[in-house]
């Protein structure tokens, strides 16, 4: 186990260090410069400024000198910020994306097990119908659109919750139900299909042979092996979180990651928008490794290693 973890480590470490060169390549082809809304600088006050930040040394010269200061734990200066380090800006607007990244998936998955598990021991019936049609709207409509919706009904017509803004747990809540209408589509999706095969399988059958009843053969039997796909989309489901918050904090003005994205896209931040672009990987291969380890939590027969 721990050598599966270390040899994954370096994968994780060689993974980052391509995406940190793509992207650095990447933002030298965006349009204008990070003085472009600068107008008012004079040429000397911009050969200043770009002196500073090392953009008129040779290319390989920028690259090298950035690849250096990412071992070394530096993300760089921002531009649009005088004199901030982009660490300590990311770690400032880190709090509102995760709270609502992880509110809205653990709210998403919670509720869309639930819808898929009752259509799969409802089959064909009333629930069955209503999950199905959930899952559909949940996939076909975008989340800002939701977002819209709730800010019109539960926050000014009436009044329930604030319509945007970062004051308080409160203001979390319509946000969270924004995000979390894609993974309660996706997660209710997989597991009726995955549990209606379960359901069907010859050890369940064994089992209701045996006089187990409906509760044992459905969270005993059947939960753990319509879990392990499941599992699999967390991954995809919380990538889709990080970058659906790209908009979701703009409506809901949260102070977040996305929202700041957005800006330094606008004004050619590169070290924040490389910055931002690293921390959203480091998360994703992250959660890849964490959810290969739960495998072998869920199900015992699945092994990380030979030596298990």
């Amino acid at each position: 186990m721990v050598r599966y973890i270390l040899e994954r480590l370096v994968y994780m470490l060689i993974t980052l260090l391509l995406i940190a060169t793509l992207t650095f390549f990447l933002m030298k082809l965006l349009p204008g410069t990070p003085l472009s809304a600068a107008d008012k600088l004079s040429e000397e006050q911009q050969a200043i400024v770009l002196e500073k930040y090392g953009l008129n040394d040779p290319l390989p010269v920028q690259y090298f000198n950035y690849i250096t200061g990412l071992f070394q734990g530096d993300l760089g200066l921002s531009f649009q910020f005088d004199n901030r380090e982009v660490t300590t800006i990311l770690l400032e607007r880190m709090g509102p994306s995760m709270t609502l990244g992880a509110q809205s998936l653990i709210l998403g998955t919670i509720i869309g097990v639930l819808l898929g598990l009752l259509a799969a021991i409802y089959h064909n019936g009333v629930v069955d119908y209503g999950s199905t049609f959930i899952a559909v709207i949940g996939k076909s409509i975008p989340s800002f659109v939701f977002a819209g919706i709730l800010q019109f009904y539960l926050g000014v017509q009436w009044g329930l919750f604030p319509v945007a803004l970062w004051e308080g747990w409160e203001y979390t809540i319509l946000p969270t139900l924004a995000l979390a209408i894609f993974p309660i589509a996706i997660a209710a999706r997989y597991m009726r299909t995955e549990m209606l095969e379960v359901l069907g399988s010859d050890f369940i059958t064994t089992a209701r042979a045996k006089g187990v009843n409906k509760f044992g053969v459905v969270f005993k039997h059947g939960l753990r092996n319509a879990l392990i796909p499941i599992i699999t989309i967390i991954g995809p489901l919380a990538v889709s979180l990080m970058t659906g918050t790209l908009v979701i904090e703009n409506i809901f003005s949260v102070p977040g990651i996305g929202e700041q994205f957005v800006k330094s896209i606008n004004t050619n931040d590169y070290p924040i928008i490389m910055g931002t672009t690293l921390f959203f990987s480091f998360l994703f291969i992250l959660i890849i490794l964490i959810i290969d380890l739960l495998y072998g939590l869920i199900d015992p027969r699945i092994r990380l290693t030979e030596g298990d």
